[in-house]
């Protein structure tokens, strides 16, 4: 069966490069076309890709975390015959070896068989296809370690091939090599034949000399525990690849659904304790001082305390890839914040009638499957003071030295995730009901934090709104979606004291009142004209009734 190679594809418009997050595939695994084999986080959102063979997973170049340009070769399959195999192809038995990169020719049946080739297809673990299965790290350290991934005993399920056997095979060959005098390069393990030669994209410490990825565990250091499988969020694979951790070798007595599953503390404590045996095992001897030396006994101590200190890094600081979507936040907002001058406004409305409102909604709401929240009210009222208040609704456009009044309302709201802010739009809100908006934004909401959403659900948006109340907090100056003119902040919906008129006296009683933060781009909106917007989000606030109006 031919080999075929798999680039990662554009996943989005305008998309460079992506981090590969998670394999859903391994190495043996059988496929079908369209079968999601990847979960790849652009700067916009987080997208599966699926395959476009039915067949087998031969090899994956890349492992997870790392960034990978569009059109980079990322995993291989043995396809089945017939699947993207020409006919030409299948009547040239040469063509069909170099396509899927087996370099050697067909044997015949009058050619002499090979006696070393028998021993060596005695030594390759038997599996069902032929094939050695090991994970992508295992077969890294195999090249770097120059050895035959096919000789290697597997002691994972199904024969599978672990860093450790790997390592354990290395070991054992070690101690007849210097007696071979051979200085041939060692032969190409089953996955660099048949990937054309290609090596993995990943290189790691110890591929360019820096560092001796051969050299045994520091005496002292904890024993690897040698999984072949291990579950752990994505935020513990990226800890662990920043300390330079397997995940597979910590240690863990946590287990998920009968597998082993190791947490961000778990990897610490192990890179904690490698790092403890390291030190131990390079610290050198003592120099002898002699017990009437003033100078020695007053300056060794501080001047090896100085000089560690200048050298060590700071054990307790942890670095995080500042790309992605992280990267494509704060780009955008350098880019507001650089581009238009902000002005905040601040206001607080008395919302007493709003609060009665949605209570007496909930029950109905609820009858029709809908969580019913403040912020469908809100964006009505937005869409009021914006049908009032064009210029919040509007675009500059410096080059071609015009503003476009919007006549489409879409709003962006603004949803914290583990990857950072990212801002769903709902579109033509003044066309929609107030259940209707509650189930979109919700809809919106949860597919946003699970990294669901696709890009074209996060453009178009005309105006902007972030919810920092449900958080804490009262005021904010939140930063412009350039290039939108205008986002409001909404705080927490909480009883503050309030003067009220009673019996021709005034008096300071609790109220419900909510508080806004509007930010403006005073390129294009007035100071007053953002106050008299405000005035009319909070008329609607305030007297729900005039909502039935849009």
């Amino acid at each position: 069966m031919p080999v075929k190679e798999f680039k990662l594809p554009d996943v989005g418009e305008g998309v460079a490069e992506g981090e590969l997050v998670s394999w859903l595939v391994a190495p043996g695994d059988r496929v079908e076309e369209d079968q999601p084999v990847a979960e790849v986080e652009t700067d916009k959102a987080l997208v599966e890709v699926p395959s476009s063979y039915d067949g087998t997973v031969e090899e994956l170049f890349v492992e997870e975390g790392e960034m990978v340009p569009v059109g980079d070769v990322i995993i291989s399959f043995r396809v089945d015959e017939g699947d993207g195999t020409s006919d030409e192809a299948a009547a040239d038995p040469e063509s069909a070896a170099e396509e899927s990169g087996d370099a050697e020719p067909a044997a015949t049946d009058d050619a002499e068989p090979d006696p070393a080739a028998a021993d060596t297809a005695d030594a390759e673990p038997e599996t069902a296809t032929g094939r050695t299965f090991a994970p992508p790290s295992a077969r890294r350290l195999a090249r770097e370690l120059g050895v035959d991934l096919a000789a290697v005993d597997g002691s994972g399920p199904g024969g599978r091939v672990s860093e450790a056997d790997v390592r354990a095979h290395a070991a054992g060959d070690a101690g007849g090599a210097g007696d071979s005098g051979s200085d041939e390069a060692p032969a190409p393990t089953p996955t660099e034949v048949g990937s054309g030669g290609r090596k993995s994209a990943v290189k790691k410490r110890g591929e360019d000399g820096s560092a001796e990825s051969s050299a045994g565990p520091a005496p002292g250091a904890p024993e690897p525990a040698g999984r072949d499988a291990t579950l752990a969020t994505p935020a513990t694979r990226k800890l662990a690849r920043d300390l330079d951790v397997d995940v597979d070798d910590v240690p863990t007595d946590e287990t998920r659904d009968g597998e082993a599953f190791v947490t961000g503390e778990h990897v610490q404590a192990y890179a904690d304790a490698l790092g403890s045996a390291a030190a131990a095992e390079s610290a050198p001897e003592p120099e002898p001082v002699e017990a009437d030396s003033a100078d020695g006994a007053d300056d060794g101590p501080a001047a090896a305390g100085e000089a560690a200190g200048a050298t060590a890094p700071d054990a307790g600081d942890e670095t995080v890839p500042y790309r992605g979507v992280r990267r494509t936040i704060g780009e955008q907002m350098e880019r507001s914040k650089f581009t238009a001058p902000h002005v905040t406004h601040h206001d607080t409305a008395e919302v007493d009638a709003l609060v009665e409102a949605r209570a007496e909604l909930k029950p109905t709401a609820e009858a029709e499957g809908v969580t019913l929240t403040y912020m469908p009210f809100v964006m009505k009222a937005i869409v009021a003071g914006l049908k009032q208040h064009p210029y919040l609704n509007s675009e500059l456009r410096e080059d071609d030295e015009e503003i476009v009044l919007k006549k489409e309302y879409n709003l962006g709201i603004a949803v914290a995730t583990d990857a950072g802010l990212m801002v769903p739009v709902v579109d033509d809100v003044d066309e929609k009901g107030l259940f209707e908006l509650a189930a979109e934004v919700r809809d919106l909401a949860t597919r946003a934090r699970e990294r669901k959403l696709k890009p074209a659900e996060m453009n178009g948006g005309t105006f902007t709104v972030t919810n920092f109340g449900a958080i804490g907090g009262e005021f904010a100056t939140p930063i412009i979606n350039y290039p939108e003119t205008a986002i409001l902040g909404l705080g927490a919906i909480e009883d503050r004291p309030v003067v009220r008129e009673r019996d021709g006296e005034s008096e300071v009683v609790p109220a419900p009142t909510l508080p806004l933060s509007l930010s403006i781009d005073h390129r294009v909106v007035d100071g007053a004209v953002a106050a008299r917007f405000a005035n009319t989000v909070m008329e609607h606030l305030e007297n729900p009734l005039l909502l039935l109006n849009e």
